[in-house]
């Protein structure tokens, strides 16, 4: 894959009919299905593998050991740590197969969220904008924006600002960012960001 505006490592198998981005990186031991769609500037570990028809957004960093099954998005600077798990079967059975993108219930990770070491993400459910979810969690419900989840089953223990920043609301449940100067605003157990 020589004289293209990405690179693909020697060891990489890209199939036909897959769409990737300029300045977007796949390493070692990965591979990218058919159908498959990555944005530009995204960074695929070693041993990654990207199933059909999925799609991946802009600047997407996906760790090492990380399996993208078909029915699954994740839109622009999303963050899957390392070993962390989608599925797209509720029910799976070997003596029942289930193959094909009709069996497959979809998953949807917004702009922006973070999926800690070795999380579950169980399919059916969408993690929302700037969300983390800790190392090791099992999600199991949809996650707001900007929550962090951890445990198994994932249950929220706090709020995290688009930039990475621990929110400790205010008494009239406002956070401002130092970073970015965004004010957030905590509003009966969701937060929103105030334009």
């Amino acid at each position: 894959m020589k004289n293209k505006n990405y690179y693909v490592n020697e060891h990489a198998v890209v199939d036909d009919g897959v769409e990737i981005g300029e300045g977007t990186k796949i390493w070692h031991f990965s591979h990218v299905q058919s159908g498959a769609k990555i944005g530009k500037k995204c960074v695929l570990g070693q041993n990654v593998n990207v199933g059909n028809n999925v799609t991946i957004g802009n600047f997407v960093k996906i760790q090492n050991n990380v399996s993208v099954y078909e029915g699954v998005t994740l839109e622009d600077y999303v963050f899957c740590g390392p070993s962390m798990v989608f599925t797209n079967i509720l029910n799976p059975r070997s003596k029942y197969p289930q193959v094909g993108s009709e069996y497959y219930i979809k998953t949807l990770v917004k702009e922006g969220a973070s999926l800690g070491a070795n999380c579950t993400i169980v399919c059916g459910h969408t993690i929302g904008r700037f969300a983390m979810v800790g190392a090791g969690a099992v999600v199991t419900k949809d996650v707001p924006d900007y929550a962090l989840v951890v445990g198994n089953p994932a249950k929220i223990i706090g709020w995290y600002s688009e930039a990475g920043e621990k929110m400790e609301f205010d008494d009239n449940g406002v956070f401002v960012s130092p970073r970015t100067g965004i004010t957030y605003r905590l509003v009966k157990g969701i937060v929103i960001e105030e334009k």
